[in-house]
Parts: C-alpha cells; sequence; structure tokens
C-alpha cells in the first residue's frame, strides 16, 4: 500500500511541475532607458538584433516581440511578461519608438476552427502514401 501511494504521490507531482519558456527577444531590464538613446538602426540592430517584423505598407516599422510561455502540469498554458517594441524607420534613423507590455495589448481569443482551403483535395493515409510512390528519384542520381 505504502508503495502504491508513493508511486501515485510521485506521477501527481511530477505533473504538477512549473516551467517556464521565453518566447522571441529576450529585452533588457532598463529597455525605456536604452531606447531612449537609440537614434540610428545600427544602434538598435546592435542593442537588440534584426527585427521579428518590417511592415511592408505605410511607415517602416520594425517589430520585436517578446513572452514567457508557462507550463503549470495539466493546466493550460498561460503567457505573461509580453513586451512589444515598435520602431518607426526612416532610412538609416530611428524616427520614433513605443514599448507596450501586457496591460497595453489586446486580449486576442485563438479559435479552435480551422478554415476550409476552397478546392482542396482530402487524402487518407493510404492515398498519401500510393500517390507519392514514383515521385521521389533515389539518392545521389542528380535528378
Amino acid at each position: 500500500m505504502r508503495k502504491l501511494i508513493f508511486i501515485l504521490s510521485c506521477i501527481v507531482m511530477a505533473a504538477c511541475t512549473f516551467q517556464t519558456k521565453h518566447r522571441g527577444y529576450v529585452f533588457p531590464n532598463d529597455l525605456e532607458t536604452q531606447i531612449a538613446t537609440v537614434k540610428t538602426t545600427a544602434q538598435l540592430q546592435d542593442l537588440i538584433g534584426s527585427p521579428q517584423v518590417k511592415t511592408v505598407h505605410g511607415d517602416e516599422v520594425w517589430i520585436y516581440f517578446g513572452e514567457d510561455e508557462n507550463y503549470h502540469g495539466p493546466f493550460p498554458l498561460t503567457y505573461d511578461n509580453k513586451t512589444v517594441l515598435l520602431a518607426w524607420v526612416k532610412g538609416n534613423s530611428v524616427t520614433k519608438t513605443k514599448i507596450m507590455h501586457d496591460e497595453d495589448l489586446p486580449d486576442v481569443r485563438i479559435d479552435s476552427d480551422e478554415t476550409e482551403i476552397p478546392a482542396a483535395i482530402e487524402l487518407n493515409a493510404m492515398e498519401e502514401l500510393f500517390n507519392n510512390i514514383g515521385r521521389f528519384s533515389p539518392a545521389g542520381l542528380g535528378q
């Protein structure tokens, strides 16, 4: 009986571990003061690195994003310490910056539904297998 209780308690404790993974950029603690001195894109890249996204339309804006992803055993993921840095760029100079944190960002709920692709062909596993026969050349033939 003690062995069973010990094994169950080990399983329960293993399922309740807490783990945090950082996603995106790891910003310095004094981001506001460091960004205030940035005037060129070279300085910005030296401080933080290349942006994740550059806008295509309108003003050129470099976007940096970072957040912590928290695992709490069997419970759903939670995210915190979200930070977005927006830098408006004109040529090689940074004209304006804006830093947004958790409270400034909207809560976006991702829908679990899937969008159907028009004219998509749905194949089962056997059809996929037979569909690929003859499509690939043997390795090393250079074709």
